[in-house]
């Protein structure tokens, strides 16, 4: 299967021209402010605390934080990952801790913002989503009606809910490894873990990959920068068992084994949407359905009585995750999923055979609804811009709305592996 690379999926709004310009020009330029799940109730043993973080990821800022308090990082509670180039809000729990000692913290990088008590530790995914504020440089601010058009057609059809780049490894080749995990073919999967070099490699991994390819994997173990343990210990396994793939594959840590085959599962519900771009806002007979917000799903016995709910986007059709306990739909979506396993040649009892590494199944949204969006244009002492702000529900990617709207690989390559899901 040769699928095109993510910066190839179709666009729903192909007929509006891209906006193009670069985004995180500097940190202000992206702001993400979380939006939380219910508010904190004024009482109980645990503390919220909502924080402001600079040019941070979150977990930097929960270590930082953790070591000011002198606790545990696990004890530090929160409901999402955020950005780390960029302005973000989150709130954050611990328990049996002063408030007083909380507010005053100062941290470089990092504001309390204000402090409250509740009765639970605050969980991942316990938010309602991310509201966005996104300025555009290097773009003409004349053309913001444009970009409102394109931003009016995703609120009422919907923004393609494809899985984001970063979902997919900075060489964009996890789920390949994946489908070789899949498809018990671990010399193809090491081979892209360690080998195959390609045109983002560069020095000490460009050497080290280059080696494994020649077979020298005592040199290729040596040649591997130190942060790449994980890649170090495959290339002396593979020595220990005398090049036998197989057993070598498995010194790879099991969480990156979970990341590779997520990762094709993610790739396969992409190739779905855009299989689908046209008809993200119609219903099929057999559709299995996704009720927002809730995300309970129901199978479509009758079109033109569900329709007028999937115009007024209180249903979508969903896609695949697929495992092996996921619920198949039937009619023209069953074809269309069974057409994509039998393009990877991959079965249901290859899934089976991968049940204690991979997610059970389930199915997912082909859209998302932007809410609350406005489009202004303007200048300042950076110069223009055109500055976008929408909320997302959670589990859903800026950068496929941004998208949309640049139709630029370079524009949104400039959000980062960092950018993660609402």
């Amino acid at each position: 299967m040769t699928p095109p690379p993510a910066d190839e999926l179709p666009f729903l709004t192909a007929d509006v021209p891209g906006l193009g310009g670069h985004i995180k020009a500097r940190p202000e330029d992206f702001a993400v402010d979380e939006v939380p799940l219910y508010p904190p109730s004024g009482e109980g043993t645990h503390v919220y605390f909502r924080i402001e973080k600079i040019n941070l990821p979150t977990m930097h800022a929960v270590h930082q934080i953790a070591r000011a308090l002198g606790v545990a990082a696990r004890e530090i509670g929160y409901a999402g990952l955020k950005d780390a180039n960029a302005v973000t809000t989150q709130t954050l729990s611990l328990e049996h801790i002063d408030p007083a000692r909380v507010t005053a913290l100062d941290l470089r990088g990092i504001r309390v913002l204000d402090v409250a008590r509740h009765g639970n530790k605050l969980k991942l995914g316990h938010l309602a989503g991310n509201r966005f504020t996104i300025k555009v440089r290097d773009c003409d601010p004349e053309r913001r009606p444009e970009v409102e058009s394109a931003m009016g057609m995703l609120a009422s059809r919907g923004v393609p809910n494809y899985f984001g780049p970063q979902r997919f490894g900075t060489r964009g080749d996890t789920w390949l490894i994946g489908l070789a995990i899949l498809h018990d073919d671990y010399e193809a999967a090491l081979a892209q873990i360690l080998g195959r070099p390609g045109p983002l490699d560069h020095g000490e991994i460009l050497k080290a990959r280059q080696l494994y390819d020649q077979g020298d994997y005592q040199a290729a173990a040596d040649a591997w920068p130190y942060r790449f343990a994980n890649e170090r210990r495959v290339c002396r396994a593979l020595i220990q068992n005398k090049g036998t793939a197989r057993k070598a594959f498995r010194a790879v840590d099991l969480n990156l084994q979970r990341l590779y085959l997520s990762a094709f599962q993610s790739h396969l519900f992409n190739q779905a949407v855009a299989r689908r771009i046209n008809h993200l806002d119609t219903l099929w007979l057999g559709d299995l359905a996704w009720r927002h917000p809730q995300g309970a799903v129901f199978e479509v016995q009758d079109v033109d009585r569900e329709q007028p709910r999937c115009a007024a986007f209180e249903i979508s059709p969903t896609g695949p995750l697929f495992g092996h306990r996921m619920r198949p739909p039937t009619g023209p979506q069953g074809e269309l999923e069974a057409a994509l396993l039998a393009d990877a040649q991959v079965s249901p009892e290859q899934w089976a055979a991968v049940r204690q590494r991979v997610a059970s199944g389930a199915r997912r949204p082909l859209r998302f609804q932007p809410q609350g969006w406005s489009v202004d244009a303007g200048s300042d002492e950076h110069g223009p811009y055109v500055r976008l702000q929408f909320q997302l529900e959670a589990g859903c990617y800026a950068t496929t709305l941004l998208r949309e709207i640049c139709k630029s690989p370079t524009t949104v390559a400039s959000l980062g592996a960092s950018e993660v899901e609402s």
